[in-house]
């Protein structure tokens, strides 16, 4: 699978890792994307990385500690 988006600008990329840090230490959300887009002003594709990016930080802390 191939992504084809454009990348981030600097600012745009720093707010997705905000949000996915963020939502990595929160329990379960149930509509995550709106609760991202309203909390941090990114859009439906920054906020569906941010818990993409999320998910993998969560995984890797509970395989390494």
């Amino acid at each position: 699978m191939t992504d084809d988006r454009p990348p981030l600008s600097p600012e745009r990329q720093a707010a997705v890792e905000a949000a996915a840090i963020w939502l990595a230490e929160q329990g379960y959300q149930s509509r995550p994307v709106p609760l991202l887009r309203e909390r941090f002003s990114l859009t439906t594709a920054e906020a569906c990385q941010a818990i993409g990016v999320a998910n993998r930080m969560r995984t890797l802390r509970k395989a390494f500690g």
